[in-house]
């Protein structure tokens, strides 16, 4: 038996041990991913509990974020890829064909590595999602766009040029921007793929905030090679390595008293 097949096993049981019978928002059984010929995601069981921040590490090409694009079948968009297993989300198996993929996207908001306004004014930014979804009241939108950029903390910053374009803002009010975007249509879940990568200092620790505040409201999972900011914002975390989930735990327990040698050795810069 491998190493690696001898780490998933162990996942496997501290899964069941850190569960506390709390029901995952997210449960992942079986995941296999191909891109082509290339099996990117082996064999992942991960659950994702609810109102938690969940961190995904590990180094370049270990199928981080090619596991988030999964949750909300976003990976389906590159050519050539099949999957097997089941991914559920609030215990209905989201590939399943009675499953609309618009209506799991409205569930599970996602912001990008690079900040991505719309070219709009940063009102029709965070009213852009509400009015999809039929709203028109003038009162209601003006309402849902004030708490939305509440929540990112950027309403002060922004409430007396809301009408102005989205691209005067710095990059990293545009990032708070599109996370109030997502938060406009009230989603269960938000993806993250490295938010602040392409952010500075300052603006990073104003996005590790706002994640740190909304998880209140929001489960959130966040694809970061970040470890201290893993460290930081993260209630447990998944350690990626050449597609597979070699350990699982809390954030506490994976960076402090890891299980895997693997783990151990990535989280102490021995290689990645």
């Amino acid at each position: 038996m491998t190493l690696l097949m001898d780490a998933k096993e162990k996942v496997n049981l501290r899964v069941m041990e850190n569960a506390n019978w709390q029901k995952p928002v997210y449960d992942t059984h079986g995941l296999n991913l191909w891109y082509g010929n290339t099996h990117a995601l082996k064999n992942i069981d991960l659950p994702i509990y609810e109102k938690e921040v969940t961190a995904i590490i590990g180094p370049s090409g270990c199928g981080k974020s090619t596991y988030l694009k999964t949750l909300n079948r976003m990976v389906e968009m590159v050519p050539d890829v099949s999957v097997s297993g089941t991914i559920s989300f609030k215990e209905q198996n989201i590939f399943d064909k009675s499953v609309p993929v618009e209506l799991l996207r409205a569930r599970v908001g996602m912001v990008f590595q690079k900040p991505n306004p719309f070219p709009k004014s940063i009102f029709e930014n965070v009213a852009f999602g509400p009015k999809m979804h039929g709203i028109r009241n003038k009162a209601l939108l003006e309402k849902i766009v004030q708490e939305s950029l509440e929540k990112a903390a950027l309403w002060d910053e922004v409430k007396n040029r809301l009408h102005t374009s989205a691209y005067g803002l710095s990059g990293g009010q545009q990032q708070r921007l599109c996370i109030a975007r997502c938060l406009a249509v009230d989603p269960e879940v938000i993806l993250m793929d490295e938010p602040t990568s392409a952010l500075d200092p300052v603006s990073t620790r104003k996005v590790e905030e706002l994640i740190s505040e909304i998880k209140n409201d929001v489960t959130i999972v966040i694809v970061t090679h970040n470890m201290q900011q893993a460290a930081r914002i993260s209630d447990r975390t998944a350690f990626f390595l050449n597609g597979e989930v070699i350990e699982y735990d809390t954030t506490d327990k994976i960076f402090n008293h890891p299980t895997e040698k693997l783990t151990h050795d990535y989280i102490n810069g021995q290689f990645g």
